[in-house]
C-alpha cells in the first residue's frame, strides 16, 4: 500500500475480504431483488425550467447540451449519498490538493469555482467567494452567504475573467462532457497564477481482485452500453484515466494522480472500506434507474419494459453476495505556474 503526502493510506492494493460476512446478516449494503457559439453563464429562461419528463423522472432542459442524469428529488438524494461516500473515501476532506493545512492563512482562497459540493466549500471557507454551477436550478433554499449559484453549461465558453480563481474543483462529471481538454484549458485560463485545480472522477468499468467480476460480466456489459450511449450524444464516460494527461497538456504543473478502489457492498474486512462499500450499495440502490433510464430508453431506443427487465438483472448482479466488485476513483490535482 502506498501513502499520500499526509501519510494516509491509499487503498490501491487488493481489497481484503471479510470471510465472516454472514449470508443473511441483513446488511443494508444489499438491495432488494424485486449551436455552441453561445457563451456560458447565460440568463435563466423559462425553457430551462420546463423539465423533460421520461417515465416519471425529470431531466434538465438546457438547450446547449444533452445530459443523462435526472434532476428530481430522488436524484438529489443519490447525490447526497455520493457526496458522503466520496468524503469518506478522502478521510473527511473535500479535496487533497496540497494547498496547505490552513488554506485561508497560508494561501488565502478568495475565489472558488465549484462543480461539485458547493455548500461545504462555502462553509469551510467563509471568507471566500464560492461560485457553484449547475444545469438545473436544484439548489437548496438556504445557502451560505458567500455562495452564489449559476445555471451554466461548462462546455460553453467560460465568461469568467482570466486569472479569476484560486481553486477550481470538479467532481464526478463523467458522461456529461464531450471535450475534456477544452474544460481544463478554460480552467487554466481562469485560475490565478499559483492557483490549483482538482478533479475527482470515476471509471465506470467494474473490477475485482479475486476474479469474481470478469470483463464479460453483466456489470461490464452495462458499462459498455453506457459508454456507447454517451458517445451517441457527444459525451464520454472514458475520461477518468486521461485526467492527468489532459491537465498537463492544458499547462498545469506538479500534476498528481491518486487512484482509489471503491467497493460495492460491505464485503471488505477493512473497516473503512466496509463502510464505504455499504454507502456505495445505497448509492446504486437509489440511483440505478437514473443511471439507466435516459441512456437506454431515450438514447439507445430500448422500450421501457426492456429497461425494467435489464435493471432487475443488474440489481441481482450488483448485490450478489458472492461477488466482490469495485470500480476505480481517480483524484488528480495540479497547479498553474506562478509565472
Amino acid at each position: 500500500m502506498s501513502t499520500t503526502n499526509d501519510g494516509a493510506a491509499l487503498p490501491i492494493g487488493a481489497i481484503p475480504i471479510d470471510e465472516n460476512q454472514a449470508e443473511d446478516d441483513g446488511d443494508s449494503s444489499y438491495g432488494d431483488e424485486s449551436n455552441r457559439s453561445i457563451n456560458s453563464t447565460g440568463s435563466i429562461t423559462e425553457s430551462i425550467l420546463e423539465y423533460r419528463e421520461v417515465h416519471g423522472r425529470t431531466f434538465q432542459n438546457f438547450k446547449t447540451t444533452e445530459y443523462w442524469a435526472p434532476n428530481d428529488e430522488q436524484q438529489n438524494e443519490q447525490l447526497d449519498i455520493g457526496h458522503h461516500m466520496m468524503t469518506l473515501l478522502l478521510d473527511g476532506k473535500l479535496f487533497v490538493a496540497p494547498i496547505g493545512p490552513n488554506p485561508q492563512a497560508s494561501h488565502p482562497m478568495t475565489t472558488v469555482l465549484e462543480f461539485g459540493q458547493c455548500n461545504d466549500f462555502a462553509d469551510q471557507f467563509p471568507s471566500a467567494e464560492v461560485i457553484g454551477t449547475e444545469l438545473s436550478p436544484i439548489q437548496p433554499t438556504w445557502v451560505p452567504p458567500n455562495l452564489k449559484f449559476e445555471l451554466d453549461d461548462a462546455q460553453l465558453e467560460w465568461t469568467y475573467q482570466p486569472d479569476s480563481f484560486d481553486f477550481v474543483h470538479l467532481r464526478t462529471l463523467q458522461g456529461s462532457i464531450g471535450d475534456w481538454p477544452a474544460i481544463y484549458a478554460q480552467a487554466f485560463r481562469c485560475i490565478k497564477p499559483g492557483g490549483w485545480i482538482q478533479d475527482m472522477e470515476m471509471s465506470i468499468m467494474w473490477k475485482s481482485d479475486d476474479g469474481t467480476v470478469t470483463d464479460d460480466h453483466l456489470l461490464n456489459e452495462w458499462s459498455r452500453v453506457s459508454i456507447e450511449a454517451a458517445k451517441k450524444i457527444g459525451k464520454t464516460f472514458e475520461n477518468a484515466q486521461f485526467t492527468k494527461e489532459n491537465m498537463i497538456k492544458a499547462g498545469f504543473v506538479d500534476v498528481v494522480e491518486k487512484k482509489y478502489k471503491m467497493p460495492l457492498g460491505g464485503w471488505s474486512s477493512d473497516p473503512k472500506l466496509k463502510e464505504i462499500g455499504r454507502w456505495n450499495a445505497l448509492y446504486f440502490q437509489e440511483g440505478i434507474e437514473g443511471m439507466c433510464l435516459y441512456l437506454l430508453n431515450v438514447v439507445m431506443g430500448w422500450t421501457y419494459e426492456e429497461v425494467q427487465v435489464y435493471m432487475a438483472k443488474l440489481r441481482s448482479a450488483l448485490f450478489g453476495r458472492k461477488l466482490h466488485p469495485y470500480y476505480e476513483i481517480y483524484v488528480v490535482y495540479g497547479q498553474k505556474p506562478e509565472t
